[in-house]
């Protein structure tokens, strides 16, 4: 019996050191030479300390901010620890009163604003942690940002417009805007 036991531990302890320290070891070693900035988590700092990532979404109530797309995860929004969707189907009853007031709490925040409300902000994504808008959901909140700020609606859309993100390789997905991004951009303006 120890003739067969002898060979197992050894390839247990072989492929432990193996896969559990050298593999790791080497791609984290090129991930930090090749893609240093998404190796450690594609961090946007500000004065020298991490506010955010460009990865994952953050929630902004302030009517002074563009707002992000809402965060199905639990049991706080944008909780990278819970990521996934809600599974709410169109017929679920849940779902369609989240929708609600969500389009609710946008026509209060800028009751002016009759446009349709963009898809994008008031359903969550498939992961609750999109860090991104369209420009179309962008564009919706133009009026209201300005308005608050008390900008000049075209340097608002300036803002957006710089920040907005192309289709990668300029054929995959659809362009972008990162909300997080914008509202740096918006507090830098003043």
């Amino acid at each position: 019996m120890f003739a067969q036991f002898r060979p197992a531990l050894i390839m247990l302890i072989l492929l432990t050191v193996l896969t559990g320290g050298i593999y790791p070891a080497i791609v984290t070693g090129i991930a930090q030479l090749v893609f240093p900035d998404q190796a450690n988590g594609s961090l946007i700092e500000q004065n020298g300390k991490a506010i955010g990532s460009s990865l994952i979404g953050q929630p902004f109530a302030d009517p002074k901010h563009f707002w992000s797309r809402p965060s199905a995860t639990s049991p706080y929004p944008n909780n990278a620890s819970s990521s996934g969707g809600s599974n709410q189907g169109p017929l679920n009853p849940a779902l369609k009163e989240a929708v609600e007031g969500r389009i609710k709490a946008l026509r209060d925040a800028d009751p002016d604003n009759r446009a349709a409300v963009p898809v994008d902000l008031v359903t969550a994504s498939g992961s609750g942690l999109d860090p991104h808008i369209s420009p179309a959901a962008a564009e919706y909140q133009v009026a209201r940002v300005a308005r608050v700020r008390g900008f000049d609606p075209a340097r608002v859309r300036a803002l957006v417009a710089e920040s907005t993100q192309g289709r990668q390789l300029g054929f995959l997905g659809e362009p972008r805007v990162n909300v997080l991004e914008l509202n740096l951009a918006l507090d830098r303006a003043k």
